[in-house]
């Protein structure tokens, strides 16, 4: 418990930090200094689950415009898309889990081991104005996380009107009255979710490791600059290894 609460209140000063005015002279961020789990995409599963972590292969999700949303999708549906865009198409998403928690989240875009990583803005964000201690993420207030094409908003804006129009006379809740049923089939944890049957594009909706927090998120790149991986760190474990919970600074 004091673990958590100790977390917590980490990930509560790295929002405020990233969200904070710094000087534009500020050079030379380290994307090493903000995780340490790059790895994570590179490991096949039975070296993963020698480091004890657990891994779930989630299904593809359907990017139909290519703008990828990162983030809490009950909290912030309508979030801007991430700065950089990959192809439209399907594309596998892995969950690793580690001391119960589901501790990271990937999406893969193509094979290889990516060359470099940089942290995930949107547009008008830049890494070259953080201090070593910061970074740019997205807040959980709901306790998830997805990816999910920007284009997906509308199909659960159109499946939210289905709803309400079902029951006129109620409140509607996303998560009572539509999520939940998928997510309770996997104890809460994750769910491929689709928002209207019959439509392409569906959400990807994972755990985010601790819970609420502020969360990072990273592009693995090829040496062309080319994606290969989208990696969302949940601070659960440390240097893709979880056969110890690291100590809270």
């Amino acid at each position: 418990m004091r673990n958590r609460i100790m977390r917590a209140a980490r990930l509560v000063l790295c929002a405020a930090a990233a969200h904070a005015p710094v000087s534009a002279s500020a050079t030379g961020w380290d994307v090493s200094k903000a995780s340490s789990n790059f790895e994570l995409v590179t490991l096949s599963d039975a070296e993963l689950s020698g480091r004890s972590i657990g891994v779930i292969h989630m299904g593809n999700v359907e990017l139909t415009s290519g703008r990828i949303v990162a983030a809490d999708p009950l909290a912030q549906p309508d979030r801007p898309a991430l700065a950089r865009t990959v192809a439209p198409g399907d594309y596998p998403v892995t969950l690793y889990q580690a001391f119960g928690r589901i501790a990271a989240a990937s999406m893969r875009f193509a094979e290889g081991k990516p060359d470099h990583w940089e942290l995930a803005v949107l547009p008008g964000q830049d890494s070259a104005t953080l201090k070593d201690d910061e970074f740019f993420g997205y807040p959980v207030d709901a306790g998830l996380g997805c990816y999910m094409d920007a284009d997906t908003l509308a199909l659960i804006e159109e499946r939210e009107a289905q709803v309400q129009a079902q029951k006129p006379d109620a409140d509607i809740n996303y998560y009572d009255d539509v999520l939940a049923a998928d997510l309770d089939a996997n104890k809460g944890h994750y769910a491929l979710h689709r928002p209207m049957a019959g439509k392409k594009g569906n959400v990807a909706v994972f755990w985010s490791g601790w819970g609420d927090g502020f969360y990072p998120v990273f592009w693995g790149l090829d040496k062309d600059g080319r994606p290969l991986a989208l990696l969302t760190d949940f601070g659960v474990i440390e240097n893709a290894d979880g056969r110890r919970e690291p100590k809270v600074q």
